[in-house]
């Protein structure tokens, strides 16, 4: 049996990590991958597992790896690992970025993409209020809320300008649609 998996993208603050932990909360047979992040652990947000650039290098280098990416100065991947419940015929939710699609895609044609996002200036507040960037790096995240997606990659956008509960109830019925 094979599960389904899901890119979910969006700019930061449009509440990606909030409506992936609510789906989980409320559907436990999801699985949502944890990253390798090269952040400390306790800078928060999503659960993930903090490593330093050479502790990256050396995964990467080992193929540890389904998927990586560069974003906002800080390195991500996704171990593969993380992607066996798919064998299981479960649901798999990645934490991606835009700027990581078309490899997704191209190592796994079945990809489906959610994109989450939210009015620029909810997105502004979120940023502020969660603490971690200053204003220059708060208007750099916003800037690249406008990138474009690549074409032909079908997508499910969820606009999250709404409630937490809302915005998982939008994302659950995504998911089962």
């Amino acid at each position: 049996m094979t599960g389904r998996l899901f890119l979910v993208v969006g700019p930061s603050g449009a509440g990606k990590d909030t409506l992936l932990a609510g789906a989980l909360a409320a559907d436990p047979r999801l699985h949502w991958a944890r990253r390798v992040i090269t952040r400390p652990e306790s800078a928060g947000g999503e659960p993930f597992e903090g490593v330093d650039q050479a502790e990256f290098d050396c995964r990467l280098a080992q193929g540890d790896f389904a998927l990586h990416w560069e974003a906002h100065g800080l390195r991500y991947g996704v171990p593969k690992a993380q992607l066996t419940a798919l064998g299981e015929g479960r649901v798999v939710l990645v934490n991606g970025s835009r700027g990581a699609m078309a490899q997704a895609w191209a190592a796994y044609p079945d990809l489906r993409v959610i994109v989450i996002t939210a009015p620029a200036e909810v997105l502004a507040d979120r940023l502020a209020a969660r603490g971690r960037e200053g204003r220059a790096d708060i208007l750099a995240r916003l800037s690249r809320a406008e990138l474009p997606l690549p074409e032909g990659l079908p997508v499910i956008e969820i606009v999250n300008d709404d409630t937490p509960a809302a915005g998982v109830a939008r994302l659950l019925q995504a998911l089962r649609a």
